[in-house]
């Protein structure tokens, strides 16, 4: 009876926690973005899985409630992921991949609790969502940690880990243990544990929320806190800065951006100076959040060179290549992110001009 007592003050905490967050987020969703308007369906799906996960019956909803919250509760993962990415990536937006997969999860999800008809109802389709589920953890996990040498924002940097390592690692348990046991074995203690550790996370990103005021889920350093897109390209130099001199030697003679393989800790080590001086230098002299937005707007900025010296008829690949992008697919996105048009509309514009158009 005591643990009883002590799942359901767990799951009320949890669910308290999170949809006052949910509220507290929405109200500040102009300085927040895109994570603040994610957040409120995640906090739906969460508290409906909450107050459902527990073996014992007489301590769950049931009829309208419990089957609402049960419904809910399949949506839980795909909410997750597109809210873990949009906090650590300003310019994550609900397109391509990412939207595919959540909206074949919600499909499967939908099916199998009846959204869409009796037919599916119950005929065990959720075992096709435990692969897809895994395969969205991987994902989640390796965008976290492998962006993370090149995230300039310490707390972000952190909050990377717990992240990855809270939530990461709780689906994949769960995704485990329906793998191995069913979706049916729901033990006491296992339940606990899972609502507690969301539990956690609530309490956790409350931190977050009281101690930044702007940019809330985005981890920004302060309410003055310029727009990576809005830094000029050349810094202001300091004739006694030593560091600023060397920083734009390396880009604007070296024009080491070029290099698509480029790695933070290869650029600290050209610098000739310590990790830590580096991130100050990009982050709070100049105003760079992630050391890929710095480079990109470099590489923009040659592509833009590029994209009115050369042959119309040259492919965008070629263009993209030569400025120092990967591929085709991130130098639009960043140039539609810096520029505010694509790049065969600037391209088009430029053309244009030059014909007195």
């Amino acid at each position: 009876m005591y643990l009883g007592q002590l799942d359901v003050a767990i799951r009320a905490g949890a669910s308290v926690t999170i949809l006052l967050l949910a509220w507290l987020l929405l109200a500040q969703r102009r300085q927040a973005g895109l994570p603040a308007v994610l957040f409120a369906p995640l906090a739906l799906c969460l508290t409906g899985f909450v107050v459902t996960n527990s073996p014992l019956a007489s301590l769950t909803p049931t009829g309208v409630i419990g089957r609402l919250a049960h419904t809910v509760s399949g949506f839980t993962v795909i909410f997750l992921w597109w809210f873990s990415l949009s906090c650590f990536d300003r310019q994550f937006r609900l397109k391509g991949g990412v939207l595919g997969v959540g909206l074949l999860w919600a499909t499967i999800a939908a099916l199998d609790r009846g959204l869409l008809g009796d037919a599916f109802a119950d005929k065990d389709l959720s075992r096709l969502l435990v692969p897809l589920g895994f395969a969205i953890v991987g994902h989640l996990v390796w965008r976290l940690l492998g962006e993370r040498p090149g995230d300039l924002i310490p707390q972000r940097q952190d909050a990377r880990i717990r992240v990855a390592a809270l939530l990461g690692g709780m689906l994949f348990i769960d995704l485990t243990a329906d793998t191995l046991f069913g979706f049916a074995w729901r033990p006491l203690a296992f339940a606990m544990i899972q609502n507690a550790m969301l539990l956690s996370f609530g309490l956790w990103l409350t931190s977050q929320l009281l101690s930044v005021r702007s940019g809330v889920l985005t981890f920004s350093a302060g309410t003055n806190a310029p727009s990576a897109t809005a830094i000029p390209l050349r810094p202001d130099l300091r004739p006694d800065d030593e560091r600023h001199h060397r920083l734009l030697s390396l880009m604007e003679k070296d024009r080491v951006f070029l290099d698509p393989e480029l790695s933070f800790a290869t650029f600290v080590a050209r610098m000739g100076t310590s990790e830590r001086a580096v991130r100050t230098l990009i982050n709070q002299e100049l105003g760079y959040d992630h050391f890929r937005t710095f480079l990109n707007h470099y590489r923009v900025a040659e592509a833009r060179r590029l994209l009115r010296e050369r042959d119309p008829a040259d492919k965008l690949i070629a263009v993209a290549l030569d400025s120092g992008f990967a591929s085709l697919a991130s130098f639009n996105r960043a140039f539609r992110t810096i520029e505010g048009r694509s790049p065969s509309d600037f391209r088009a514009a430029v053309r244009r001009d030059e014909s007195g158009a």
